[in-house]
Order: C-alpha cells, then sequence, then structure tokens
C-alpha cells in the first residue's frame, strides 16, 4: 500500500493527518506537482486520469483518489478512534460541518490560490477576477468558522473529527493569500492553537 503525496499540497496534509491520528503508517510516494509529475502520461494513465494529489495505491494494485474517500477507507478498516463520527446523529453532523468547512473555507482559498498565483499558471485556467473575488471572500470565511467556535470546542462539537482536519488544512492553506489566524478572532485562535498543538498537526 502506498500514498501518493505532496507536501505543498492541503489535500495530501489532510490525509497525512488523519492517518496519524489513526497511528497508521504507510509508504508515501511524493509527487513534485511543481515540477507536473501529476500530469505525466504515465501517473494519467496508470494512478490517477484527472492528474490529482493524493492517491492511495491498494495491494492489489487499484488506486483510490479523492480525499475523503482515502480517510473512509481507512476509518473502515480501523474504526478507532472515530473520525467521522459515532451514531447515526454525529456522523451526520460530521459529514455537514466537514462539507461546509470544505466548500466555504478551503473552496474560497482555493480558487484565490489557484486563480491568481504564479505557481498554477501553467497548470489551471486561470480567471483572475475569480481569484481576486476570492480573496476578498475568504476573511468573511474566517469570521464564519469564529462564530462557529464561540460555543463549541471543536468544529463539529466536543470531540476531534475530520472535519477539525479539515478545518486545519485549510485554514494553514490560506497564508498562501495572506490571511492567517489573529487576536482579532479569538475563538479560531483558540481552537487553532489546540489543534495544532496535537502531533498528527505535524505530519
Amino acid at each position: 500500500m502506498n500514498l501518493y503525496d505532496s507536501k505543498v499540497a492541503p489535500n495530501p496534509r489532510r490525509v497525512r493527518i488523519f492517518l496519524a491520528e489513526k497511528g497508521i503508517e504507510i509508504p508515501l510516494v511524493p509527487i513534485d506537482i511543481g515540477k507536473h509529475e501529476h500530469r505525466t502520461d504515465e501517473y494519467l494513465a496508470d494512478i490517477n486520469q484527472l492528474g490529482q494529489v493524493p492517491v492511495l495505491e491498494l495491494d492489489d494494485g487499484s488506486h483510490i483518489s479523492e480525499t475523503m474517500a482515502i480517510c473512509r477507507y481507512f476509518e473502515e478498516i480501523q474504526p478507532a478512534p472515530p473520525l467521522f463520527g459515532t451514531d447515526a446523529k454525529d456522523k451526520a453532523l460530521v459529514e455537514m460541518w466537514n462539507r461546509r468547512v470544505e466548500i466555504n473555507l478551503m473552496g474560497t482559498v482555493a480558487a484565490g490560490f489557484r486563480h491568481t498565483s504564479e505557481f498554477f499558471a501553467e497548470l489551471e485556467d486561470q480567471v483572475p477576477a475569480w481569484g481576486e473575488l476570492n480573496k476578498a471572500k475568504a476573511p468573511a470565511r474566517f469570521d464564519w468558522l469564529d462564530s462557529v467556535l464561540a460555543d463549541r470546542e471543536f468544529v463539529a462539537g466536543d470531540h476531534y473529527t475530520v472535519a477539525d482536519i479539515t478545518a486545519l488544512c485549510g485554514v494553514d492553506f490560506a497564508k498562501v493569500i495572506g490571511l492567517r489566524v489573529g487576536d482579532d478572532r479569538p475563538n479560531l485562535a483558540r481552537w487553532h492553537g489546540a489543534v495544532s498543538a496535537r502531533p498528527s498537526a505535524k505530519a
């Protein structure tokens, strides 16, 4: 089993943190997206037709792509600790909050970066105006998450879940568009300090 990985991209980091929380270690295959290694003919033909990371390669030679699909695979083979929730309601709430953070925070930051950065000039059909619009919207996403965390310890409630992993990677990734956690958002700062202190955050 191997994980095709990139140290500079937020989605592979989500999987690495998830695995660290589970205490699972698998070999990492580094992919340099700056050198377009994820767009080579071999990678597109054999690993991922969409040219993305992360990708999990199973022992039978098959591949699972998409961050949450990979994480769900490991949740099934090793349920403890539960990172997608416990009972039916909890699982639904974790799914809801993870999707909200994924779409409203990570999606906004990613669009702001991908459509304005020189790094993606050869990888993306850039629409600079769309990128600038998303960069302008991103601070409000931080405000929203700060308000969410006003009455709870973690994003989806009182325990750490995959929604916190997505939020941590989204918040940290926002540095690429000049947005950082500060004292002006005390709830977000408190949560960010706590989840960043977990050993898994260094994965």
